[in-house]
């Protein structure tokens, strides 16, 4: 009992560390210098939309007020023409007149991906070279398109992605999320990104050449992958190719109304995580030291007084995101809310083998590949 107190001590100390060291780590990435201007290509936003959402045509709005020289078309798609996404399509292009906006409706072939079974039939209509691919829920600034393309520019890159903080437009359920994508979850990337401890590819934002996208195989090999970000990432890499990582933060709107999907996005998330790398994630627990300390305070007065010490290293790495942002992201009073919830979501997906994904029922194989599970009932 004594090694397992001392083990849990270790822990939250290792975790308040890593707390100050990933504030330090978000100072300095931040810090850096965009990539210089270049001349301005043609480029083509796809755009996969599934559903209505909150906000949705403000947040594709937001992709066509660009400061940019150059030709900008959105190309939209969705699985059905029934959708809920057309009528914010329709929105948008009437808001939009002048705007090269396309939007395709199938048809679809079977993927146990739908996402990616979307972005294959958007292909045929995306007219340039550069294609910028980024999730329905993200939000960008008037110098979005001119950064990434000069990120794209620079010597050995072969893809674009971006971080991201959190907005929360559905009430208390996303602004939680949004505070734990803005304070654990964006925090963990930068740090791994900035030591060079992984290769992020998020689907926030891929943005890559044609001839890039046909030289890893195109979305069709993608069809059974769930995590279609990352394996378009480590397929870039494997032609000695670099992602590059701008120094920028999108908005992500968040979009969960309740408690039941906030579980299921992040535990998605967690999951997806855990099945491509299973150490790293199992590891990641010395990222959590506030709901450990907490733990540890069911045992002895010690835990509590480290939980202090925790929740300010934890408040201290929220207020640096909140500086590199430029915004609130959220409350926080959140921050040990969102610890303790993400704490269970870990939790439960060291063992999860079932996700939810936008309604879909989806079951986990092997290496981050997915099937439909079959309703037996």
């Amino acid at each position: 009992m004594v090694r397992m107190m001392w083990f849990a001590f270790g822990l939250v100390g290792v975790g308040i560390a890593y707390q100050l060291a990933a504030g330090l780590a978000v100072r300095r990435f931040f810090a850096y210098s965009p990539a210089p201007a270049v001349a301005a290509e043609s480029v083509t936003l796809l755009k996969p939309l599934y559903g209505d959402e909150p906000r949705l045509a403000q947040n594709l709005a937001s992709f066509l007020a660009q400061d940019y020289d150059a030709s900008v078309q959105m190309v939209c798609g969705v699985n059905t023409p029934q959708d809920a996404a057309v009528d914010a399509v329709a929105s948008l292009r009437a808001a939009h007149p002048g705007a090269d906006i396309a939007l395709t409706t199938g048809p679809v072939q079977p993927a146990a991906n739908g996402k990616v079974a979307n972005l294959c039939a958007m292909m045929p209509a995306a007219k340039h070279d550069i294609l910028i691919l980024s999730d329905s829920d993200m939000v960008v600034g008037a110098d979005y398109i001119a950064r990434i393309t000069a990120a794209l520019a620079q010597p050995g890159v072969g893809a674009v992605s971006c971080l991201f903080t959190g907005r929360g437009d559905a009430g208390f359920w996303s602004r939680l999320g949004a505070a734990m994508i803005s304070f654990q979850g964006t925090p963990n990337v930068v740090f791994a990104a900035h030591h060079g401890l992984a290769r992020p590819c998020m689907g926030s934002t891929i943005a890559l050449r044609r001839d890039t996208l046909e030289a890893i195989g195109g979305f069709e090999r993608l069809r059974d992958v769930l995590a279609d970000d990352y394996a378009i990432g480590e397929a870039v890499a494997a032609l000695g190719l670099r992602v590059a990582i701008p120094p920028m933060l999108l908005v992500h709107a968040g979009t969960e109304g309740s408690l039941a999907e906030l579980w299921r996005h992040f535990l998605r998330w967690a999951v997806t995580i855990r099945d491509l790398n299973r150490a790293g994630h199992v590891g990641s627990v010395v990222t959590q030291p506030l709901p450990l300390a907490l733990l540890v305070g069911l045992f002895t007065p010690t835990g509590w007084g480290l939980a202090l010490v925790a929740l300010g290293a934890r408040i201290l790495l929220a207020r640096e995101m909140r500086r590199a942002a430029g915004r609130a992201c959220a409350p926080l009073w959140m921050v040990p809310l969102g610890d303790c919830l993400g704490f269970i979501v870990f939790l439960a997906s060291l063992t999860a083998r079932r996700i939810d994904w936008r309604g879909e029922t989806l079951t986990m194989t092997t290496k981050g590949r997915i099937t439909p599970t079959m309703d037996n009932t």
